[in-house]
């Protein structure tokens, strides 16, 4: 193939590559415009090789093509570098090719995944106006809510337990690579809050531990040293958040047993590293420490019987067990309590949903928060009318003395009422106009266009922009863009069960704690 065939234009000050491999000679490219695509089409010309087959290879990293947009100086290549160009077999390119496409759809998806994480957590920490029919809150394990005193806390915990729930989820389904960048992240998010709070809570030693447990499952023995620091980190938050001997779990938990799967977890991964680190004595504690509870956690098949009987389902049976020490009466007790909490969790997130509708409908303050309908409330119990009450409070940023002045001054009350009539009439007007639109709009759906549907934008009176107090400006805000379907999956995994971090079906640990065991007796 002739090499001066078809040339690709270079820059006026073009910096020379030293190829070598497939295809050996020099090539002046412009490091601040070439992409990795670009070289491999250039270097596939001048080989005569298929393009999908050139493998490049340049300071020790192979060059991918990712999004294409990356130029050859952003990625770290200079004047006179040299780049090693090889023709992999066709199985192999394609491998590679898979490979690329699927590690750029995975950091994708990881992104898009951040991100949600981020908008629900700020969306839900700060009071703002959900744009969900739901409320994303905090709570203990006897399900009352917990406000803690900074917002940044409060975000970084939400945003912490949303994506560990994701990464939970993932570990579920045996995913446990994608798990491990997931638990990454809300690491990192749980190190935003204040160190004093996270002390006071047993989330993050569950993170480290779930971290170990997708080494141990992956096998990846490079992460054995971290892996002992992560143990020593979550033994130490356990013995804080639970105190000595779990006993202040024990009395949060009303004397349930709901910790031994964890401790299990620990001690087997604490014998694991022990042995693979040559402490053979330490490893043997530890995983008979762990095979006692790995016994105690054993379900009888006749109290399983007798509660199945009873008409619950096994997967609730066993979890009831497990927690209660195998006690049948404090088993029937746990199950009734959780069905109870259920159905009061149901209608609590009713009545939030029908809170929300009507948050809505009032539309935000200045500083785009919601309505405080407790407050909302207490003036209506004096005698004013609930949308002039909510009105005065959505332009006084929610300030009850301020509210009640607003109403109680004739003339401002009289202004109110204007405001109120007038946006009525705006919110008709532009009803009207959408239905004679979507009449005329019709024959043209019919010949087959489509129809595009702008986002809608919450402003601060839902339908018409409000600046401060005042009306009339003809700027509107629109939120950024929501990613929908990222933001209703990780919603969808936060179930509110306090338990569920100490929920393990133990079988894995049972049968790793046997085989340890039996490599500690071969030596």
């Amino acid at each position: 193939m002739d090499s001066d065939e078809n040339p690709i234009p270079f820059s006026s000050s073009p910096a020379k590559l030293k190829v070598a491999g497939a295809w050996s000679g020099v090539l002046d490219v412009d490091l601040s415009s070439w992409t990795v695509p670009m070289l491999r089409d250039e270097v596939a010309r001048r080989s005569g090789a298929s393009r999908d087959r050139i493998n490049l290879i340049c300071g020790g990293k192979i060059l991918k093509d990712g999004d294409g947009v990356a130029n050859l100086s952003q990625l770290g290549l200079k004047n006179n570098s040299k780049v090693l160009a090889s023709v992999v077999s066709a199985d192999r390119g394609k491998a590679l090719n898979d490979e690329a496409a699927a590690q750029a759809d995975r950091s994708q998806k990881l992104a898009r995944l951040r991100a949600a994480a981020l908008a629900l957590s700020g969306r839900h920490a700060d009071g703002s106006l959900p744009v969900e029919d739901f409320n994303i809150e905090l709570e203990d394990q006897n399900g009352q809510k917990v406000n803690l005193g900074s917002e940044t806390d409060q975000k970084g915990v939400m945003m912490g337990l949303m994506l560990h729930a994701n990464a939970r989820s993932l570990m579920k389904n045996e995913k446990y690579k994608d798990a491990l960048d997931v638990l990454s992240m809300a690491e990192e998010a749980f190190s935003l809050c204040d160190p004093k709070f996270i002390e006071m809570i047993d989330n993050v030693p569950i993170l480290q531990l779930d971290t170990v447990w997708c080494y141990f499952i992956l096998r990846d023995i490079s992460c054995l040293s971290m892996a002992g620091v992560r143990l020593t980190k979550a033994r130490k938050g356990f013995e804080r958040s639970h105190g000595k001997d779990s006993t202040r779990l024990r009395l949060l938990q009303s004397g349930q047993h709901a910790e031994i799967a964890l401790y299990l977890r620990l001690e087997l991964l604490e014998g694991v590293v022990a042995y693979h680190s040559g402490n053979y004595a330490q490893s043997r504690k530890a995983l008979n420490s762990a095979q006692a509870k790995y016994l105690q956690l054993q379900i009888p098949d006749e109290s399983l019987s007798l509660l199945m009987n009873m008409g619950y389902k096994e997967g609730s049976a066993k979890r009831a067990l497990r927690m209660t020490g195998q006690d049948i009466q404090s088993a029937v007790d746990f199950l009734i309590d959780e069905r109870a909490k259920k159905a009061r969790r149901h209608e609590e997130d009713l009545q939030r949903q029908q809170e929300i509708m009507e948050q809505k409908k009032y539309g935000r303050t200045p500083q785009k928060k919601a309505i405080d309908l407790q407050m909302l409330n207490e003036l209506v119990s004096i005698g004013f009318e609930r949308c002039l009450a909510a009105e005065a409070l959505r332009i006084n940023e929610n300030n009850f003395q301020e509210a009640l002045d607003h109403l109680t001054d004739p003339q401002k009350n009289c202004d109110l009422q204007q405001r109120i009539h007038s946006r009525n009439t705006r919110m008709e007007q532009r009803e009207t106009a959408a239905a004679m639109n979507a009449v005329n709009t019709a024959p043209a759906e019919n010949n087959g266009s489509t129809q595009v549907e702008e986002p809608i934008s919450f402003s601060d009176e839902q339908n018409h922009p409000v600046t401060g107090a005042e009306e009339g400006t003809s700027e509107t805000t629109f939120v950024d863009p929501r990613d929908e379907e990222m933001e209703d999956a990780l919603a969808k995994e936060l179930t509110g069960d306090a338990l569920a971090d100490y929920d393990i079906e133990v079988t894995k640990e049972g049968e790793a704690v046997k085989e340890y065991l039996a490599l500690l007796e071969s030596l």
